[in-house]
């Protein structure tokens, strides 16, 4: 393997754990961010010529933590004279967590990172971006939002936490709940950019997997709080079909088309045990247990036909009633349609298509609605459509092959 490879294997790996642990010691997100990249490049830089360490990924902490404390330094440097008593104070920070540390050390590091002196839209994206390690582009997309407005959001959030200063540090455990709900939406994010990552991947199971491990460690350290269980009981069901998403080839294979034979019962039998112990509720809970019910629905169903399409699309109904999201709206659309037919399905999707004007999945649901209803003229006219607001992928790839299974000439 080259050191390219192992750079970048590693940077997949370790990059959250390195600057989750960075920021940790030194409360300095800001420094601590420029640390780590720094110590990748110096890293792209040398290990070519002069080869990869024995442990790549403490060396990348140990030249991060240098790092860290030239930047600190200079930053004293230019400081008052008054705070130079605070540098020799302070002249070796606390050390990083071993490299490899397991999961569970990400758990504080989460609540660390949804401070509540931060906005609410940022705080899940700050754990994203710092204890997760999910690039800033990816959480643009997860947010909708261009990557310059995320980039910005991000600065201003450690410009904020510099601020702050000694106040930004991992709260009393006892205060954990309070933060739950800004937690659990960062691990799923961070699930959903391995799950669907949005490009020629169809999964990266092992980052999807990393998020089904954090959840399942936050609802084992909160027992007794509803959406860090309704988080690990979504995931489970959901990682539980990794193996029946794509094929060999690496294309897309859709819910209705898997092998449910390859589904983790194991997984499944996991997920279902902690949502059947939920009891309806709201918030953001009530959001994830719906999901985990209609996951479940999907999980339990033998074969497609036998699928409960009615609970499906009541769970959805009430799931829009909580959010009013259009992607839910779009869900809603797919569940209704399968339940009472698609010309049900399609009424449904005029509302959301008003409110995701240009958005792929609107026309994609049109287009298997009005195929399903024997319409197959229109539905090539909506498939196209959503090919031209596509990017390349396996998605892509995917709906090409359905515009061309239609009857020819169509």
């Amino acid at each position: 393997m080259s050191a390219g490879d192992v750079l970048g294997r590693v940077h997949a790996e370790s990059w959250g754990r390195l600057l989750g642990g960075l920021i940790r010691s030194s409360r300095r997100p800001d420094l601590a961010e420029d640390a780590v990249a720094e110590a990748f490049a110096h890293a792209a830089r040398q290990w070519p010529a002069e080869g990869v360490p024995a442990n790549p990924a403490g060396w990348l902490a140990t030249v991060a933590q240098r790092r860290l404390l030239d930047a600190w330094r200079a930053e004293q440097r230019r400081a008052a004279p008054e705070f130079r008593a605070a540098v020799a104070a302070r002249a070796h920070p606390p050390p990083l967590p071993p490299p490899g540390a397991e999961a569970d050390e990400r758990i504080p590091l989460l609540f660390m990172a949804t401070h509540p002196a931060l906005t609410e839209d940022v705080r899940p994206a700050l754990a994203l971006r710092f204890v997760l390690g999910v690039p800033t582009q990816r959480i643009a997309r997860l947010f909708l939002v261009p990557l310059p407005t995320m980039a910005a959001r991000l600065t201003r959030a450690k410009k904020r936490l510099a601020d702050i200063g000694a106040a930004f540090g991992v709260p009393d455990p006892a205060r954990w709940p309070e933060r739950a709900d800004d937690v659990a939406r960062a691990v799923y994010l961070a699930f959903t950019a391995g799950y669907a990552p949005g490009d020629d991947e169809v999964e990266r199971v092992a980052e999807a997997g990393d998020a089904v491990r954090l959840a399942v460690l936050a609802a084992d350290l909160l027992p007794d709080h509803e959406v860090v269980q309704a988080l690990a009981a979504l995931l489970e069901l959901h990682h539980a079909r990794r193996a029946a998403r794509a094929r060999p080839d690496g294309s897309l294979v859709l819910l209705t088309d898997q092998d449910r034979s390859l589904w983790d019962a194991a997984a499944i039998a996991r997920g279902l045990h902690r949502l059947t112990g939920l009891t309806p509720t709201d918030g953001y809970a009530e959001q994830l247990r719906l999901q985990a019910l209609i996951a479940g629905f999907h999980a339990t169903a033998a074969t497609v036909s036998d699928t409960d399409w009615v609970g499906i699309a009541r769970a959805y109904r009430r799931l829009e009633q909580l959010t009013g999201s259009p992607i839910v709206r779009l869900n809603r659309a797919v569940a209704v349609g399968e339940a009472y037919g698609a010309p049900a399905g399609l009424t449904l999707l005029r509302a959301a298509g008003e409110r995701l004007p240009g958005h792929h999945r609107v026309a994609l649901v049109r287009a298997e609605l009005l195929a399903r209803d024997g319409r197959e003229a229109e539905a090539a006219e909506a498939f196209r459509a959503a090919l031209s607001l596509m990017p390349d992928g396996a998605e892509r790839r995917h709906v090409e092959g359905r515009l061309r299974a239609l009857r020819p000439g169509v």
